[in-house]
């Protein structure tokens, strides 16, 4: 494969499985040096010897982004690592679904701390690092991809906290491209449908055999390749061009 990315240096939160862990070998495939954060150390190390194994290279970073202090250690490591950061991919996530009345708020608090909080996090952590690559680096621009979802796009019943997250990350996706999309960091986010990932197993029983399975078992799902390819494209675009949205769906999803 011919590399696009090479000299550029990519942080990946959520890269223990999943589309995070696809995303991590297509930009290392790509040409950067990938930092992979997650909090699965174990997957981590895994992951990792498998990208050095086909030539890359990777940084493991165990952390929960959940807690401020930890995100901006992972991006601090990553550029004391790697010298810089030109890629900022915030894919971690976290879908309990089922009815607002008789919740736990609990899942609730779960789902804000890492699909909003922790994106913030590391956003924030990383935006100076990525505004000097914008200036200064050989390619002289630098990205952030926002993992969302279909769900940040449409409301269902018995997804309104993790429709909440999803069209959170999408406003705070387009106000900050309005921000800094021309100093050339370019912010995009990208929308998956259904994946074939752990993302639907963290919910009980009832809920999966309700509202999860029967729509896997229905839908010829994407796979996270599909979704890493996608994040591949919108970060290998000329310097003057910006994908601010990309939509991603199984062909048989309505």
């Amino acid at each position: 494969m011919t590399s696009n990315l090479t000299g550029t240096t990519a942080l990946v939160t959520g890269a223990s499985s999943g589309i995070g862990a696809a995303t991590a070998r297509q930009l290392a495939a790509l040409g950067a040096s990938v930092a992979l954060v997650a909090r699965r150390r174990d997957r981590l190390e895994a992951l990792a010897a498998e990208i050095e194994q086909a030539g890359g290279t990777a940084l493991v970073i165990e952390a929960d982004i959940t807690h401020r202090a930890q995100a901006q250690a992972a991006v601090d490591q990553t550029v004391e690592r790697f010298g810089q950061l030109d890629i900022l991919v915030n894919n971690a996530g976290l879908m309990l679904l089922g009815p607002v009345v008789g919740a736990d708020p609990e899942d609730w608090e779960r789902m804000i701390a890492v699909n909003i909080q922790g994106l913030l996090h590391t956003t924030h952590a990383a935006l100076p690092h990525l505004l000097k690559a914008a200036e200064d680096s050989p390619r002289r621009v630098a990205d952030i991809v926002n993992i969302s979802s279909i769900a940040g796009r449409v409301a269902w019943n018995g997804y309104g906290v993790y429709n909440l997250t999803k069209f959170g990350v999408n406003g705070f996706t387009e106000s900050l491209r309005q921000e800094v999309t021309q100093r050339h960091v370019r912010v995009g986010v990208l929308e998956p449908g259904g994946v074939d990932t752990e993302l639907g197993s963290h919910n009980t029983a009832e809920v999966r055999g309700e509202m999860i399975d029967p729509f896997y078992e229905q839908t010829e799902v994407l796979a996270p390749e599909d979704i890493a390819d996608g994040v591949g494209y919108m970060v290998t675009r000329p310097r003057h061009a910006s994908i601010g949205e990309l939509w991603i769906m199984p062909t048989d999803q309505a």
